[in-house]
């Protein structure tokens, strides 16, 4: 099974956003990106692969409205486009993470293939979608895994915080690992400065770090403290659409416009923005 990971011209770019340390903004980039993205033309599919399934309520689907999502599709061999739903962003289609995904690790262990099950599943979409972006859950476990081995880029958000950094190489050596063995397609193409505030030193101090570490993967558009963005996932929307003059939304529009142009996908939007 451990193919050499190439794909069709007509294969989605698949995204898996990963860093097993929480709170980083992981998920809100992973349904900001999305929209986004979505709304510059693109047709775009979010896979919730975190137990948590904050991405799924972030984008108005409630617990009652997962009754099958990546838990049937990974270890019940559910078809991805028959657990597909809509989202309230025109061209924006996503798999929920079902109540039972938070099992999934330890039911994988013993599975043939265990690492495929997500590359496989994606696979029969084919054409039907331009991207597809995966929210991965904070840890380096299986479901992880399964994300990094489906994907062609790793999108990795870094909260400009003390100890920010700390970690973060873990998540490069397992990335690398995946390439050289699984994945041979697997690129970590773009590192996201989230939680910025101008204000404060240590976030220009963090950013610094950054840039002289991991040079120009990590992305040129930063993503501001901005109380709107959590403001907009209590609602279950993207920040652009609950409100699109903020900060947070100018922001999300500019990464995602960055992202497009560096993986050569095709957006509708203009400019960039720094906080």
């Amino acid at each position: 099974m451990n193919d050499t990971g190439s794909r069709s011209a007509s294969s989605p770019r698949i995204i898996a956003l990963a860093n097993q340390k929480g709170g980083v903004g992981k998920t809100t980039t992973a349904i900001n990106v999305a929209a986004a993205l979505a709304t510059s033309g693109l047709k775009v599919l979010l896979v919730d692969l975190d137990p948590q399934g904050n991405a799924s309520t972030g984008l108005g689907v409630g617990y009652d409205a997962r009754s099958s999502g990546t838990y049937a599709m990974l270890e019940d061999g559910a078809r991805a486009a028959g657990v597909v739903q809509a989202s309230a962003v025109p061209g924006l289609s996503l798999i929920a993470a079902d109540t039972e995904l938070a099992g999934a690790e330890l039911e994988l262990v013993m599975a043939e293939g265990r690492e495929y099950r997500l590359r496989e599943a994606l696979a029969q979409i084919g054409s039907d979608y331009d991207v597809v972006l995966i929210d991965c859950p904070p840890s380096l476990g299986l479901l992880t895994l399964n994300a990094l081995v489906a994907a062609q880029s790793v999108l990795v958000p870094l909260q400009c915080e003390f100890f920010a950094l700390e970690g973060i190489s873990q998540l490069v050596r397992t990335v690398n690992s995946v390439s050289k063995g699984l994945n041979p397609a697997l690129r970590l193409d773009g590192i996201v400065l989230t939680m910025y505030d101008r204000r404060n030193n240590l976030s220009e101090l963090v950013a610094d770090d950054a840039r002289s570490f991991f040079g120009d993967r990590v992305m040129e558009t930063l993503i501001p403290r901005n109380i709107r963005i959590s403001e907009a996932q209590s609602h279950g929307q993207p920040v652009m659409n609950y409100d699109q003059r903020s900060s947070g939304s100018h922001a999300y529009q500019a990464l995602a416009t960055e992202l497009a142009q560096r993986l050569g996908l095709s957006s509708g939007h203009k400019g960039k923005a720094r906080a």
